[in-house]
């Protein structure tokens, strides 16, 4: 399987899930080690727009800064993370599926929908709801305390702050009336 390169300059949604479908985070604390993680091998190679991190995925939205490292970076985080968590629970073995996967986003439109997909997962994947969800990055958008995160960018991709709110409930809406005919 040829992967495709991650560019600099470019915008990714990058996710991955637990080998098997396998939880890969057991508890809060977990998550909060995997963000550290994430902030220490990338903080200054990526500027991250959107993230979200369930029990058994995660997903980010980022645009690379220094290509030249940022897929060495990804695979030391994955495997920093993949070590403790396996001493932690007396595993062995890949905690990840082999490769995270990769789609470049290359418009506005599929970027502000590919934010609201993130977003909305603790709500479509664990009926949560996903505006006081801890391991999102939607309430920081929110927020005015200090973030690593483009939140202007994001808010401005959506406007403001109140169109931001509305497309995330409309989008839920839609979502949500999806499964029921499901």
């Amino acid at each position: 399987m040829k992967l495709e390169i991650l560019e600099k300059d470019k915008v990714y949604h990058i996710y991955n899930r637990g080998i098997n479908g396998e939880t890969i985070f057991n508890t809060d604390e977990n998550k909060r080690y995997f963000l550290k993680l994430y902030l220490k091998y990338l903080e200054r190679k990526v500027e991250t727009f959107a993230y979200c991190l369930m029990d058994n995925h995660f997903h980010f939205v980022f645009q690379i800064n220094n290509e030249k490292d940022v897929t060495q970076a990804l695979s030391n985080l994955f495997n920093a993370y993949a070590k403790a968590f396996n001493k932690q629970n007396n595993r062995t073995g890949s905690l990840f599926e082999k490769h995270f996967k990769r789609i470049q986003i290359e418009n506005e439109e599929y970027l502000k929908n590919v934010i609201q997909y993130i977003h909305l997962n603790p709500k479509h994947h664990l009926d949560l709801d996903y505006k006081s969800f801890s391991f999102s990055s939607y309430k920081a958008i929110l927020s005015d305390k200090p973030t690593h995160l483009l939140r202007n960018e994001v808010v401005h991709l959506f406007e403001n702050i109140d169109n931001f709110i509305y497309c995330h409930d409309f989008k839920n809406e839609i979502l949500s009336e999806k499964q029921k005919l499901e």
